[in-house]
């Protein structure tokens, strides 16, 4: 298998952008940028997270306490500060009930070790979620290898999407509860 080809095709899948987040071996907070989170099982509540071995956070994350923050669309900058490329001003952090946390994630999940994994030249880890925090902000996407959006203010944005057109159907040109067709079909 061609290993950029299998990258293309799961770049297809949108996923949502989150920092695993943990403490290293000195106590300090650490993170790394993920999209590979998936929810597990409700009972009891478990929640997966895939990191690549040669990561750093991937050393101090096996059968230590993490945390899931969601990304909110407004922290692209933390999402590469995660990813290798630091930005000038930190990401601030706030204690978790079991990690510390990224201050204004879209959502937070705590987790305590369940199981890890082995996933070749990834770890699976799985954690038992012990906490949530969830707030009505939109998340930060990933696809086709860029990061995207949902909220309509991108969506106008130009070079996003619909690159500012008036056609964008979020651009406020339809009012779907005004909206009256011509004619009514006719009975069938």
């Amino acid at each position: 298998m061609d290993p950029r080809e299998l990258r293309n095709a799961f770049g297809g899948f949108a996923t949502g952008v989150t920092v695993v987040t943990c403490e290293n071996d000195e106590g300090q907070a650490h993170g790394a940028t993920v999209n590979a989170f998936t929810a597990v099982s409700l009972d009891p509540p478990l929640a997966q997270v895939t990191l690549g071995r040669t990561s750093r956070a991937c050393q101090f994350l096996e059968g230590q306490p993490f945390a899931i923050n969601i990304l909110a669309d407004d922290q692209l900058a933390v999402a590469w500060h995660f990813a290798g490329r630091p930005a000038e001003e930190a990401p601030a952090w706030v204690e978790g009930p079991t990690a510390p946390l990224l201050a204004g994630a879209a959502t937070t999940i705590s987790c305590r070790p369940w199981r890890t994994y082995d996933g070749g030249d990834h770890l699976i880890v799985i954690g038992e979620v012990e906490s949530v925090d969830t707030t009505d902000r939109l998340p930060l996407l990933f696809h086709g290898g860029q990061f995207r959006y949902l909220s309509a203010e991108h969506d106008r944005a130009p070079g996003i999407h619909w690159g500012g057109s008036i056609d964008c159907p979020t651009s406020g040109w339809f009012d779907a509860a005004s909206f009256r067709p011509l004619a009514e079909p006719a009975p069938a």
